[in-house]
């Protein structure tokens, strides 16, 4: 699986019992294999390979850890690092932002 079809940087681990959220300025469309998301700030295009990664993009502001939205869309513990990946990938293309509380 990967997020961002144009992104080769290696990414540090994101918090996955921090709040996180789709960044106000992205807008995200569907597609058949997954989502394009367009920052209108950066104007990066990011690809979603994987409609569960689409899911829990989806639903991350509403759970108070983005562990709890992977377990909602059914992320398995050995699935967990893949997607934990992903996510650091979308948040350090600015896709995604913590969460203050």
């Amino acid at each position: 699986m990967t997020a961002c079809a144009v992104s080769t940087k290696n990414t540090s681990t994101l918090d996955l019992n921090q709040a996180w959220q789709v960044h106000p300025q992205v807008s995200i469309r569907p597609e058949p294999f997954g989502a394009l998301l367009y920052h209108f700030g950066t104007r990066k295009l990011s690809f979603l390979k994987d409609r569960r990664l689409l899911e829990i993009v989806q639903v991350l502001s509403d759970y108070p850890t983005a562990r709890q939205a992977c377990d909602v869309i059914g992320v398995t513990e050995t699935e967990l690092p893949q997607f934990q990946r992903a996510l650091a990938t979308l948040r350090d293309s600015q896709m995604l932002i913590e969460v203050s509380v």
